[in-house]
């Protein structure tokens, strides 16, 4: 587990998507094994730049996700190293058989990029809404899932999955998101958690852009002289179990943020692990058993009480404040 300093609330906001295409197309540009499928989804994606500039070693597939996970897998047979990117609504439901067993049980070196996920499609709903994904995909043995707090992580993990043989789901949004990290001069390591802020009151683990909220949240507890500890759980599986017993065993509370059902994702995680080890009150935060409402990220996270000023109540009651 990693400590690193996090980055106050600047304003800095560049979309993870943007920063997949950036990163593949200069790891690409030395690696000709290196080819990225699309499906239909090459804007979507950011992926316009890469398809410019190696236009040999981008395939669309078209709107056809069986087929474009299945190509995927018949291409890493062959010592290739596809990175798949199609919206995560679509790949991590329609495709979800394919995934389980030509990449999955098959172990074929395939990167599955969920892109526009969680409910980044915003006023396009349910049926773009992709808030089952790690519930579903995590379930499934060999497939590692991660997801990255911002754009210097999601170069990190980019450039870490290149050489990385098991196949992963990553999951990231569409819109710009805020830093996390104050800049890329950190240790990343696949399955290792990230302490990015230390308290010893209660503890807060977050994932993906859900992170920027608990490092909000830890700021505004901070003021009210409650000591918050954050981590940033960016691999879901494997989960990095020791910094989950280690904040129950130290803070005795933890709170989960997901952009994710409560069902199934990182808040079902980490209780399966304070369960069977060291009981603590959890408190899962995420989307409720129902059709998400429509609108824009912030205001469906608003809903859903996905805010510093909500998490930050539901923090102090816990602590009996």
């Amino acid at each position: 587990m990693n400590n690193v300093a996090f980055e106050k609330n600047t304003g800095n906001k560049i979309a993870n998507r943007t920063v997949v295409s950036d990163t593949l197309l200069e790891l690409a540009s030395e690696n000709k094994d290196i080819l990225v499928l699309t499906s239909d989804s090459r804007g979507s994606a950011s992926m316009m730049p890469f398809a410019d500039a190696l236009p040999d070693q981008l395939i669309e597939v078209g709107i056809a996700e069986q087929n474009l996970v299945g190509i995927s897998a018949g291409l890493a047979a062959y010592g290739k190293k596809p990175f798949v990117a199609s919206p995560a609504c679509f790949l991590s439901m329609r495709s979800i058989e394919q995934i389980k067993v030509d990449i999955a049980y098959s172990k074929t070196n395939v990167k599955l990029i969920g892109i526009s996920g969680g409910v980044s499609y915003g006023a396009l709903g349910m049926s773009h809404h992709s808030v089952q994904d790690l519930a579903v995909t995590r379930a499934i043995p060999d497939l590692h899932v991660m997801m990255p707090a911002d754009r210097h992580e999601t170069k990190k993990m980019i450039e870490a999955l290149v050489d990385y043989e098991t196949p992963v789901y990553m999951r990231i949004g569409r819109n710009p998101v805020e830093d996390s990290y104050l800049n890329a001069d950190y240790d990343f390591q696949i399955g290792k958690a990230v302490i990015m802020h230390e308290g010893n009151d209660l503890t807060i683990i977050a994932t993906g852009e859900t992170v920027r909220v608990a490092l909000d949240t830890a700021y505004a507890l901070k003021a009210d002289g409650i000591s918050c500890r954050v981590i940033n759980m960016h691999t879901i599986k494997p989960l990095d179990e020791a910094a989950i017993i280690e904040a129950a065993k130290e803070t005795g509370r933890i709170i989960t943020i997901e952009e994710h059902s409560i069902f199934g994702g990182l808040g079902s995680a980490v209780s399966e692990v304070t369960a069977q080890t060291c009981p603590v009150p959890v408190k899962i935060l995420g989307i409720p058993d129902e059709p998400a409402v429509t609108g824009n990220t912030k205001e469906v996270f608003q809903h859903y009480g996905l805010s510093a000023e909500n998490v930050a109540c539901i923090a102090k009651e816990m602590l009996g404040c």
